[in-house]
């Protein structure tokens, strides 16, 4: 403790404070460049997954098969802009002749745009918190491929805001029943049962799929009610 008091000792609180307002510029900054570029472009989904993907994995060659099929269908692509999955995505996208969006985080240890990304669609964010509002906002859809603990934070944070009505509801699909059979099986069988610390209905704002073509019907049958229009 009184190495922290020390610390502060040390400081100017005034001027963390200055330094902390200031920032509030430098994030308006962000939301107002990707509304800028976004608002443009129509309705989109967006595609997560590893960026450790490599091109030879099955997953990979799903994700790229989904994002252009998708892209004959009208939508475009939104990609956290990076590898792996991301890159499938945007390498889809391409194929498809369709919009290829990559929404690029600056990260000490990554993470490089791939190549596959429109020149007038690449927008890099700092912030974390902003990029995610991005997907969200602009997707009329999230497809979900294998990932590590980035695509589970933007997975369960879509699933939040549809359960608690910030957002309205759109289609959210897992691809890979294998891979995401274990984390289902837990929220059923614990989350659900044991401790019923959801509802039965949360179980349908998710579809599991194993292919590409399951994943594009996906979209399909939701929207098929629905006059198709972006989020905004």
């Amino acid at each position: 403790m009184k190495k922290i008091e020390k610390a502060f000792e040390n400081k100017n609180w005034n001027e963390i404070k200055t330094k902390d307002s200031w920032q509030i510029f430098k994030i308006m900054a962000e939301f107002v460049q990707a509304f800028e570029t976004l608002s443009k472009i129509g309705p989109c989904v967006s595609i997560f997954g590893s960026a450790r993907t490599n091109p030879e994995n099955q997953y990979y060659k799903i994700a790229e098969e989904i994002a252009e099929k998708l892209t004959k269908k009208g939508y475009g692509i939104i990609t956290g802009g990076g590898l792996g999955i991301m890159e499938a995505g945007n390498k889809g996208a391409k194929k498809g002749k369709g919009k290829s969006v990559g929404l690029n985080i600056d990260l000490p240890f990554e993470q490089e745009p791939n190549k596959y990304i429109d020149n007038d669609k690449l927008i890099n964010f700092d912030y974390f918190f902003v990029r995610k509002v991005m997907f969200v906002k602009y997707a009329q859809g999230f497809i979900v491929m294998p990932g590590g603990v980035g695509t589970l934070d933007e997975l369960f944070e879509a699933i939040t805001l549809i359960q608690t009505q910030k957002i309205g509801a759109f289609p959210i699909i897992l691809v890979g029943k294998e891979y995401w059979k274990g984390l289902i099986d837990w929220i059923k069988n614990i989350m659900l049962k044991k401790e019923n610390n959801i509802s039965p209905k949360d179980l349908n704002l998710f579809n599991l799929v194993d292919s590409a073509d399951e994943a594009v019907q996906c979209i399909d049958d939701f929207y098929s009610k629905y006059l198709l229009k972006p989020n905004f």
